[in-house]
C-alpha cells in the first residue's frame, strides 16, 4: 500500500501528496503548470538566468567533489595532478 511506512524514512508514514500514487502526482502537477503558465505567473528563465545558474551548480559541485585517490597506490592526488609519495 502506498501509505505504508516509507523505506528511507525508517517508520515515517508519507502523507499528504508524497501517499498519494506517483501517476496522480504528476497530473496534479502538471495540471498547476500548466494553469501558471495560461495565467502568465509561472517563471521562465532567461539565457542571462539559465548561464548564471548552470555556473552556480558547477561551481557547488567542484567544491563537494570528494578527494581523487591515484588508482595505483590508493594515495592522495595534489591539486597540480601528481601523487604525493611517502618514503
Amino acid at each position: 500500500m502506498l501509505n505504508d511506512i516509507d523505506e528511507n524514512n525508517f517508520g515515517a508514514r508519507r502523507r499528504g501528496f508524497a501517499a498519494l500514487d506517483p501517476a496522480r502526482r504528476s497530473a496534479i502537477a502538471r495540471e498547476g503548470g500548466r494553469a501558471a503558465h495560461e495565467k502568465g505567473t509561472a517563471h521562465q528563465f532567461s539565457s542571462d538566468e539559465a548561464r548564471a545558474a548552470g555556473l552556480k551548480s558547477r561551481a557547488s559541485r567542484r567544491r563537494e567533489a570528494p578527494a581523487v585517490a591515484d588508482g595505483a597506490t590508493g594515495a592522495p592526488v595534489s591539486a597540480a595532478g601528481a601523487s604525493e609519495s611517502v618514503e
